[in-house]
C-alpha cells in the first residue's frame, strides 16, 4: 500500500518498541500470517489426524485473519492460502471431507465464511454448494425451547457464547447473499436470548454457557449458568457481534438492539482490562486469584471487537483508547520474534469447554487454569491477525474524513444473474467482490476516511451536491445494456458545473468496442480531454508485459508505484486546460485538468478494479495496488479545503 499512509502506520503502531532489528519490514498482521502459512494446517502436527486434514473451526479463525491481510495488502498469496486450505476438503459438488452434518456441531459452521468469500471472489459453484450444506445444518440444528441453537447435539439444551461466533456471522452473510430476509430475526434473537440468559447484571459479563434444562452438572440449578466468565468465550461473543453487523440490514428493527448489546458487552469488557498490561485475564473477573494468567486469544478478540466497532461507528470513539492500550499490551506480552519477517503468538489457552467425555469439564476455576497454554494456537493466531489488521487500519491517516466518493451506476448500468436466479446489478460497484468489482478500491477510500456511495440516476447539481469525488466508469454500449443511458449535453453541463464548483471528477473509460466513446466525449471535451476510439496495449493471453507501463520517478500522482498493468486502453488527446499526467511512446495514457475550483482525472481503462489490484492474477512486479492507493491519496488532496 501507499507509503504515505500504510508504511507510515508501522511507526504509528509502535513496532519499534519491540526492539528487533529489521522487524518492521512487514506489519505484524502479515508476519503472523506468514507464520501460520508455514506452521498451521500444513502437516499432521497441526489439527490433522492420521487420515488427513480435519474440518475444524480453528482453521476458519486463521483464514479470517488471512482474508483481512489480503484486503489490506492486495497480496494474492494470502487469498491463495485461503483457497488452497478450503480446496483440500471440497470436491466439485461441494461435498466437504470429514464434515458430518448429523453431528449438529455449530463449530463446523465457522469455515462457511471462507467458502462464501471464495464464492463471491471466484464465482466457482463448488464453494456455494458447500456453503448450502452448512446453511442446511443450521436450518435443522436442534434448538432450546426458546429458539436458541444447541451448541452440539451431544450437548442438549445448551447455548455457549462460542457458538454465536461459530454460526451467526456465516448465517448473516449467507442470508444477505441468498436473500433469506426472514433469517435476520433469527440471527438477532440468538444474541438477544444469549444475553438475556447469560448476562450477569452486576459485572455486565456473560457466563460461558447456559443450560436451559438445568440438568448438566456444571449448570447452576436455579439459573442454568456455568460458574465463570471465561475470557475467550466473551471474546467469541464480541467478535460475533461486529462480524454479524457487517451484513445485518440497516433498516432491520432489531439492528439497534444488536448495537446496544455490543455497547453493553464492550463496556463490561473495559471494566476488566488489566490496568498495567492493557490485556485481559483468562478468567476475566479473578485477576488476583492464584493461577490466573494474561491470555492472548481473548485479549486479541477484545481489541478486534473494540477497534472494529469504533471504525464502523457502532461504538463511540471513547473506546479507541482501550483498543490502543490493548494492542500495545498484545505486542508486549504475547509477541516474540520467530525469524525473518515472522513472529510467534504466545500464551494462548489451547481449549476450554464444558461437560464432555472422558474428562468431564466442570467449569470450575481449577478446570480452566488446568488447560494447556501454548504458542501459535490457531485460535489465538487468527484472532491476533484480525486485531492487528484492524489496528493497522486505525493507524492510517484519515485524510479523507468527511468526504464522499460516489460511483456512477447510470451510464454504467449492467445486470447479471445472481446466485438466487434473479437479475442483480454488477460491474464496477463498491459491494462487488469478484473480478469486476470495486470492493478493494472502495476499501482504500474507506480506510482513508472517505465514505462511498452510488448514484443510480442521471447526475444533476442537486444529487451531486453531497459528493466530493464522482467516478464515471465504462459507459455502456448497446451490446452491454438493452437501453443504455448515453451521455448528452445536459448531463455534461450538470457535471461540468459541479466540477467548476470544486468537484473532483474521475473518468475511467475503456477502449473502443468495450465502451461508448462517441457520445460520451461531450463531457471530457468540456475540460480539453478527448478519448480516442482506439485500443492500446492489447495483450495476448498471459503475456502481461504487453500491458506494462512504467511510471517515471517524480510523477505527480503515482508517488510509490513504478510499474503498472493497463491493457486495451483508449488513448487521450489533451488540450488546455488538460495536461498529460502519464504518457508512453508518444501516447497520452492519463490526463488531468483543472477546471474552476475542481479537478478532472481521465484514463482510458477502469484498471483500478479487483481483477488487477487484488494480487491474484498479475505477477508481483506490477504495482497496481500501490497505484490505487497513490491515486486515492491524490484525489483526496484535490478536494478544495472548506474555509
Amino acid at each position: 500500500m501507499k507509503r504515505s499512509i500504510l508504511y507510515t502506520a508501522i511507526a504509528c503502531l509502535g513496532l519499534s518498541t519491540l526492539s528487533l532489528t529489521g522487524f518492521a519490514q512487514k506489519k505484524l498482521s502479515e508476519q503472523l500470517t506468514l507464520t501460520a502459512m508455514e506452521k498451521l494446517f500444513q502437516d499432521t502436527t497441526a489439527l490433522k489426524s492420521a487420515k488427513g486434514p480435519k474440518w475444524t473451526y480453528d482453521m476458519g479463525v486463521v483464514l479470517e485473519g488471512a482474508a483481512a491481510v489480503w484486503r489490506n495488502t492486495g497480496d494474492g498469496k494470502y487469498f491463495k492460502y485461503i483457497q488452497s486450505s478450503m480446496d483440500a476438503y471440497l470436491d466439485k459438488e461441494g461435498n466437504i471431507s470429514t464434515y458430518k452434518p448429523e453431528d449438529f456441531n455449530i463449530d463446523n459452521i465457522k469455515n462457511g465464511r471462507s467458502l462464501l468469500l471464495l464464492y463471491k471472489v471466484t464465482g466457482q459453484q463448488k464453494y456455494l454448494l458447500a456453503a448450502n450444506k452448512l446453511y442446511d445444518q443450521l436450518q435443522n440444528q436442534p434448538r432450546t425451547k426458546e429458539g436458541g441453537f444447541w451448541h452440539k447435539k451431544i450437548y442438549p439444551n445448551q447455548m455457549w457464547l462460542d457458538g454465536l461466533y461459530m454460526g451467526e456471522p456465516f448465517y448473516a452473510e449467507y442470508a444477505k447473499l441468498m436473500k433469506k430476509d426472514a433469517a435476520f430475526d433469527d440471527i438477532a434473537n440468538q444474541f438477544i436470548w444469549m444475553e438475556k440468559n447469560a448476562r450477569d447484571p452486576k459485572t455486565g459479563l456473560l457466563y460461558h454457557g447456559y443450560d436451559e434444562s438445568r440438568a448438566e452438572k456444571w449448570a447452576d440449578p436455579k439459573t442454568g449458568l456455568s460458574p465463570h466468565f471465561w475470557g475467550r468465550a466473551m471474546g467469541w461473543y464480541i467478535m460475533a457481534l461486529v462480524d454479524v453487523l457487517d451484513n445485518f440490514p440497516e433498516n432491520h428493527p432489531k439492528r439497534k438492539e444488536l448495537i446496544a448489546i455490543l455497547n453493553r458487552t464492550a463496556t463490561a469488557t473495559l471494566k476488566y482490562q488489566d490496568a498495567k498490561s492493557g490485556v485481559w485475564y483468562d478468567i476475566l473477573d479473578l485477576a488476583t486469584k492464584k493461577g490466573n494468567y494474561l491470555e492472548s486469544s481473548a485479549s486479541s478478540m477484545f481489541v478486534y471487537g473494540l477497534a472494529k466497532g469504533v471504525r464502523k461507528g457502532w461504538l463511540p470513539q471513547s473506546f479507541t483508547a482501550a483498543a490502543k492500550k490493548g494492542y500495545a499490551g498484545l505486542k508486549k506480552e504475547f509477541i516474540e520474534k520467530a525469524g525473518d519477517e515472522r513472529v510467534n503468538l504466545t500464551k494462548t489457552v489451547s481449549v476450554s469447554g464444558l461437560g464432555g467425555k472422558p474428562k468431564y469439564r466442570d467449569g470450575s476455576f481449577e478446570y480452566y487454569i488446568s488447560e494447556k497454554v501454548i504458542t501459535n494456537d490457531p485460535k489465538g493466531v487468527g484472532a491476533f491477525i484480525c486485531a492487528s489488521s484492524e489496528m493497522e487500519i486505525a493507524a492510517l491517516p484519515k485524510t479523507g474524513k468527511g468526504l464522499t466518493v460516489t460511483v456512477d451506476n447510470f451510464f454504467n448500468n449492467e445486470y447479471m444473474t445472481g446466485p438466487t436466479g434473479d437479475k442483480i446489478p454488477f460491474h464496477y460497484l463498491w459491494d462487488e467482490d469478484d473480478n469486476n468489482g470495486f470492493s478493494l478500491l472502495g476499501k482504500v477510500f474507506n480506510d482513508a476516511g472517505v465514505k462511498t456511495s452510488t448514484l443510480k440516476s442521471a447526475p444533476t447539481a442537486a444529487n451531486l451536491k453531497g459528493s466530493n469525488v464522482y467516478i464515471i466508469v465504462d459507459p455502456d454500449t448497446e451490446k452491454e445494456t438493452a437501453n443504455p443511458n448515453f451521455m448528452n449535453a445536459e448531463h455534461a453541463k450538470q457535471v461540468s458545473e459541479w466540477v467548476k464548483a470544486g468537484g473532483v471528477l474521475v473518468l475511467l473509460l475503456n477502449d473502443v468496442g468495450n465502451c461508448e466513446l462517441t457520445k460520451f466525449n461531450v463531457l471530457p471535451e468540456s475540460f480539453g480531454i478527448k478519448f480516442n476510439e482506439d485500443s492500446r496495449n492489447r495483450v495476448q493471453g498471459a503475456n502481461f508485459e504487453q500491458g506494462a507501463i512504467k511510471i517515471p520517478a517524480g510523477n505527480s500522482i503515482f508517488k510509490t508505484a513504478k510499474k503498472v498493468y493497463i491493457k486495451e486502453i483508449s488513448t487521450i488527446v489533451a488540450k488546455a486546460p488538460a495536461v498529460s499526467a502519464l504518457s508512453e511512446g508518444g501516447d497520452v495514457v492519463i490526463a488531468t485538468a483543472k477546471y474552476g475550483k475542481g479537478t478532472v482525472f481521465a484514463v482510458g481503462d477502469p484498471w483500478f478494479y479487483n481483477e488487477y489490484i487484488d494480487g491474484r492474477k498479475l505477477p508481483a512486479e506490477f504495482e497496481n495496488f500501490k497505484a490505487t492507493n497513490d491515486l486515492v491519496n491524490w484525489l483526496i488532496k484535490q478536494v478544495p479545503v472548506k474555509k
